[in-house]
């Protein structure tokens, strides 16, 4: 069974930076066929995706391109996401997720993703 467990998220000052981690467990040793990624929402709005780490390389969303970076310990089965530079519309629930590649999508569309966390918030704090 499948269990990523998102944490890290809290309150920053705009312009700060935080360090959001995802504990997998219960996915194939061996990934090489499986994209990671990290998707935000706020309320009333679709979940989008930031960014994702697959085989051969990594993918970010333009609005979050030079001040996000996701990376991955493989050996301890960690996602992390580092924000930079916090700015008013990043503040949302963010999301760790998994899947076996799909063609057709996008890795940073939430269709190519099977498993889900259930999010670690995000705020700024005036």
């Amino acid at each position: 069974q499948v269990q990523l467990v998102e944490s890290g998220g809290g309150s920053v000052q705009a312009g700060g930076s935080l360090r959001l981690s995802c504990a997998a467990s219960g996915l194939p040793r061996t990934r090489s066929y499986y994209a990671m990624g990290w998707f935000r929402q706020t309320p009333g709005k679709e979940r989008e995706g930031v960014a994702s780490i697959y085989t051969g390389g990594d993918s970010y969303d333009d609005s979050v391109k030079g001040r996000f970076t996701i990376s991955q310990d493989n050996a301890n089965n960690m996602l992390f996401l580092q924000i930079n530079t916090l700015k008013p519309e990043d503040p949302a629930m963010y999301y760790c997720a998994a899947g076996p590649w799909r063609y057709g999508y996008s890795v940073l569309d939430q269709r190519q993703y099977n498993y889900w966390g259930q999010g670690t918030q995000v705020t700024v704090s005036s």
